[in-house]
């Protein structure tokens, strides 16, 4: 497949849309020779699915599949030179991807989340099984609702305006989703809401389960400053073989790895796929 390029399917954050974040990751690596694909998950912006925002660990597992599907079928891309790179809770969905789909040859994931585990526990691990018990009580309460309703109740968004007692790491994503630095109008982060009672299928759904038999190389970043750092030192635990790396930026919190160039480790990234590729 001489001539042929290697290829990478990149989504993310959270609540993103390809115009985000992805999208900076995604035309610095094709800068760089790689032709990339930044895709909207389904059920948000301009991808397919009804209900809309909904999220759901397994479809957002298969949309890397997917995206790999296509790519694999591209003329002009290299079939056996393959990645994935996920953001925020992408990250999680990409190592999830990796572990399932042997046509995934290397993974970056950057400032990764766990979905299941926030879900599950709440924010560092705080939610114990009695106050699991009342939100599943809720959630399934909403759920009779939205069915009587025909409607879909919205979960909690981020404020339009902050009082100053949000924790830190929600200031962090205000200024991402709710000014010009990273506000997008078809972005749920910035302009909606995911849908409440989605919160269930991650709660009962573990991510990274098989993250140990991943055997294709790996690559994890995160910002030393970021409250969501024990995802990715855990998920790195997991992690088996010699070909994993975790990559802890100095200074750098969750929210600048989404398009702070001073911390996005580029140089390292681009090297690490052509070395997998090689």
């Amino acid at each position: 497949m001489s001539g042929d390029l290697p290829a990478i399917a990149v989504c993310g954050p959270f609540g993103a849309v390809k115009e985000q974040a992805s999208g900076l990751y995604a035309q610095t690596l094709a800068a760089n020779g790689f032709v990339t694909l930044a895709f909207d998950p389904s059920f948000t912006d301009e991808s397919s699915g009804f209900p809309r925002n909904l999220a759901s660990p397994d479809i957002s597992t298969e949309d890397f599949s997917a995206a790999v599907d296509y790519l694999s079928n591209l003329k002009g891309v290299d079939h056996n030179k393959i990645g994935v790179l996920g953001i925020c809770g992408f990250g999680g969905f990409a190592l999830n991807a990796a572990a399932i789909d042997t046509r995934i040859k290397a993974t970056v994931t950057s400032t990764m989340y766990d979905m299941s585990r926030v879900n599950t526990y709440g924010y560092f691990d705080k939610m114990d099984k009695n106050a699991r018990y009342a939100l599943k009580q809720e959630l399934n309460a909403q759920r009779t609702e939205d069915t009587k309703d025909g409607t879909y109740a919205p979960g909690a968004g981020l404020p339009d305006k902050l009082t100053g007692d949000e924790p830190q790491f929600v200031k962090d994503y205000w200024e991402y989703y709710k000014t010009p630095r990273g506000f997008h109008p078809r972005s749920i982060n910035s302009n909606g809401h995911w849908n409440k009672t989605s919160a269930l299928s991650f709660i009962n759904t573990p991510l990274l389960t098989f993250a140990d038999e991943i055997r294709s190389p790996v690559l994890m970043i995160h910002g030393e400053k970021a409250h969501s750092l024990y995802f990715s030192k855990d998920a790195f635990k997991k992690l088996t073989g010699d070909n994993k790396t975790l990559m802890i930026i100095p200074a750098a919190n969750h929210t600048d790895l989404y398009d702070n160039i001073k911390y996005i480790p580029m140089r390292e990234i681009v090297a690490f796929y052509k070395k997998s590729f090689s």
